[in-house]
């Protein structure tokens, strides 16, 4: 300003009035060049026509001027927060300004303004940074927290809590929790990636519901303000019975893109915790937490499916992201959590505002090119490419459009002006977002834009996620990439091609040039790969030529090509023998069928069932352990060879399954013993057959045996004297036929015959070295031997 009215004065002494007018033009160049950004700062709150600054003594410009030079301020937005006045030069706040309300998503709060000056024409940015009071307490989003916690819970455990929230920034914010003494709980703080602090409750000693049911306990957040301000909330823990298990969720965190236009009632992600459990303890219901208040308007959440729907309706402007933590608890109390993070997509559903600053009523005829003629801005509130704008103007005029800053446009004369040829020129500049459906607004002046503008290929997405199941078809095409180019003719031609990066293998992904469409060229294995990532670039026909890249990421799906593969017993081995006493009862665990499957979620759970049975009543499976149980207490009658065939199976679509052969032995007279038993022996006889067979063998047996006893006693007394270990004579075919088996070598065995009955008892003692006769000799009707094998 001092420049020019120094430039002004001096026209005036030369007297030359063509001079003055291109020291004006001089003036106004130089003035538009050298503007600089006034900076201040004004605490909240404070009172009606506040003092902010003094406009004229930080411009030096005089105050005579102002008025002079028509200088007003101009807020950015519809609302207009300052006054200016020209008598004094002061800089006033209209209304008390409040942080909270005027920036409310935001740590910095600064307010933009427009000092304008007319005759000449001249701008002058400045900014107000309005700073933070302690004017608000931490509050809790709830007075009262319920948890509900174990008994059986273990010290260590943690339990998130519910934050704070405080609308004040920076040191008045929230600095600190507490927690009031207690003997089991104690408070520990922690700062998430994003910064953002949350709490969690930890057990320090067992609790014992029958000792204490509940406890209530007081949480007290703290700001750092001088005098700080605190905020509390109760915290009710209530214990519970044990419950086993507790619900798992499939994922840690669910991450998912939404478009702000989405309509209500639209699935968003639908979450599933699994609880093994049965009856109530295992019926899992769904619950926010840790959640804002905004996010649960914006959003259902379906306790029974866990379905999270929209409910309301999503606005990128107000909030790109919302962060929900889900909790399942399950009958008995207990609890898990997920994150779900939901990522609003930004819709171009805001269209360009056109906001007119200056405009000069008249303009000579002989003015010179790039005369100033209007300023105007043009504000768009999307974000992205559909919060860029572009002016244009309708028809061949002789005017031009010059960006400035800020989205401010200039209006200047690009050619000489003929008033007897055109009077007027009413023109209308459109503004347009650069969005996929592109929206446009108008404004009529006496102005005309020429904009050329060279734009680069954009990706309509930055990241493509497309996904495949494996063993696929070669060639097989899952998807396209797109982008597009603004310009027009071969600048706007794309072609895609995959980035090639150095000292790794080629993908098993192809780009068609021309469309885009993705392909697989070879069949995927997701056991091997689980996913593929690449970079694709897309480059105009422009000269030199634009291009840009998106990330192209491929999930392979599991499908069921994996079998049950058995550990125990092996498959390619001979059926498994396991012996089991007669005395067996209900319950009595035969053995254990593991097997593994190499697939991944529903393909790889196994659940196992006995296929076949000799006595189909006397065995039962364990549906997901494998366990070899009796379903009844073994009798007499039952036949003492069991075969038994156990089907394990997935869950895939279709199954696929494996067996195990299982060979049971029922044995009298057995308190531990390990046996194998070939699939070849045959099956036992009836009941019948069985007894009398039984009697004649248990006839012969004991007519030999007594014999063998008295030698043995004979030999083993003779031996004795001698301190010398001999090998005492093995049963007779018969004898080890009819117990069906083969004995360990190196052990004593203790076997006694009651005679004339038809039960026998056979004890496995111990091993014994060397083998003597011991113990108290058999009783009346008994034969004892002792056999060293």
């Amino acid at each position: 300003g001092w420049l020019f009215w120094r430039v002004m004065a001096c026209g005036k002494r030369s007297g030359d009035t063509k001079r003055r007018v291109i020291l004006f033009i001089l003036c106004i160049c130089v003035c538009q060049s050298g503007a600089e950004t006034l900076r201040y700062s004004l605490p909240e709150e404070m009172e009606r026509d506040s003092f902010v600054a003094n406009i004229a003594k930080d411009l030096g410009v005089p105050l005579s001027q102002l008025a002079a030079r028509k200088a007003r301020v101009v807020s950015e937005g519809n609302e207009q927060l300052f006054r200016l006045n020209q008598n004094t030069g002061v800089l006033t706040a209209k209304e008390s300004l409040d942080r909270e309300e005027i920036c409310p998503q935001s740590d910095t709060c600064t307010l933009v303004f427009k000092i304008f000056f007319e005759n000449p024409l001249q701008l002058i940015r400045g900014e107000v940074e309005i700073r933070d009071v302690n004017d608000n307490s931490p509050v809790f989003p709830e007075k009262e927290m319920v948890l509900e916690i174990l008994e059986t819970a273990s010290p260590g455990s943690r339990f998130p809590l519910e934050s704070a929230q405080d609308k004040d920034v920076g040191i008045n914010g929230l600095q600190n929790y507490s927690l009031g003494p207690n003997p089991h709980f104690s408070l520990a703080i922690g700062t998430a990636k994003d910064g953002v602090k949350y709490l969690e409750l930890v057990l320090q000693r067992q609790l014992d519901r029958e000792e204490q049911g509940e406890l209530n306990l007081l949480l007290t957040a703290t700001d750092g303000g001088s005098p700080p301000r605190s905020g509390t909330a109760q915290i009710r823990i209530v214990v519970l019975d044990a419950n086993d298990n507790i619900p798992v969720f499939e994922r840690e965190t669910y991450e998912v893109r939404l478009a702000e236009n989405s309509p209500l009632e639209q699935l968003v992600v639908r979450v599933s915790a699994a609880d093994p459990d049965e009856g109530s303890n295992g019926k899992v219901r769904y619950t926010f937490t840790q959640t804002s208040e905004r996010s649960r308007q914006l959003f259902q959440l379906n306790p029974t499916t866990g379905e999270i729907r929209v409910a309301g309706k999503l606005d990128f402007e107000e909030a790109k992201s919302h962060k929900m933590v889900v909790k399942a608890t399950d009958g008995g109390g207990q609890s898990a959590h997920c994150k779900v993070q939901v990522e609003v997509l930004d819709v171009n559903d805001n269209a360009p505002e056109i906001a007119l600053t200056s405009l000069t009523a008249s303009i000579p005829e002989d003015a010179p090119p790039r005369t100033v003629v209007a300023l105007f801005s043009v504000r768009d509130r999307d974000s992205g490419d559909n919060g860029r704008t572009e002016c244009s103007i309708d028809g061949d005029l002789p005017f031009s459009l010059t960006p400035t800053f800020d989205n401010y446009y200039e209006l200047r004369t690009s050619a000489a002006l003929d008033r007897e040829r055109t009077a007027e020129y009413n023109i209308t500049i459109t503004a347009t977002d650069w969005g996929t459906k592109r929206l446009s607004s108008q404004e009529s002046i006496f102005v005309q834009i020429s904009d050329v503008n060279d734009n680069p290929p954009e990706f309509t997405q930055e990241v493509y996620t497309m996904s495949v199941t494996e063993n696929n078809s070669p060639m097989l095409r899952i998807g396209c990439v797109s982008a597009t180019d603004a310009d027009t003719g071969k600048n706007a031609r794309v072609n895609y091609a995959l980035v090639r990066q150095e000292g790794k293998e080629q993908p098993e992904i192809s780009v068609n040039a021309e469309n885009g469409d993705v392909y697989i060229l070879r069949p995927l294995d997701y056991e091997k790969v689980a996913a593929l990532e690449v970079t694709v670039r897309a480059a105009d026909g422009g000269s030199p030529p634009l291009s840009a890249q998106a990330v192209l990421r491929v999930v392979v799906r599991d499908e069921n090509d994996n079998a049950p593969v058995l550990l125990h017993p092996p498959a390619d081995s001979s059926a498994a023998g396991e012996l089991v006493p007669r005395w067996a009862p209900s319950g009595y665990l035969v053995a254990k069928v593991v097997a593994v499957d190499a697939d991944s979620g529903q393909n790889a759970w196994l659940s196992y069932e006995l296929a076949k049975a000799t006595e189909p009543g006397l065995f039962r499976v364990g549906l997901h352990s494998g366990e070899v149980r009796t379903a009844r207490a073994v009798t007499e009658r039952d036949a003492a060879r069991q075969r038994l065939i156990v089907l394990v199976r997935d869950r895939g679509q279709p199954p696929r399954s494996a067996t195990a052969t299982l060979t049971v032995a029922l044995v009298d007279g057995f308190s531990e013993a390990h046996l194998r038993v070939s699939e070849e022996v045959p099956a036992a006889e009836p009941d019948e057959q069985l007894t009398l067979y039984l009697i004649a063998s248990l006839v012969c047996v004991s007519a030999l045996f007594l014999a063998t006893a008295v030698a043995v006693v004979v030999v083993k007394v003779r031996r004795a004297r001698r301190n010398e270990t001999e090998t005492l004579p093995t049963f007779p075919t018969s004898a080890t036929e009819s117990n069906a088996g083969s004995l360990p070598r190196s052990y004593v065995y203790d076997v006694c015959f009651a005679a004339g009955t038809v039960n026998s008892e056979f004890r496995f003692l111990r091993p014994l070295f060397p083998c003597f006769p011991a113990g108290l000799p058999p009783g009346p009707g008994q034969q004892r031997i002792s056999v060293c094998s």
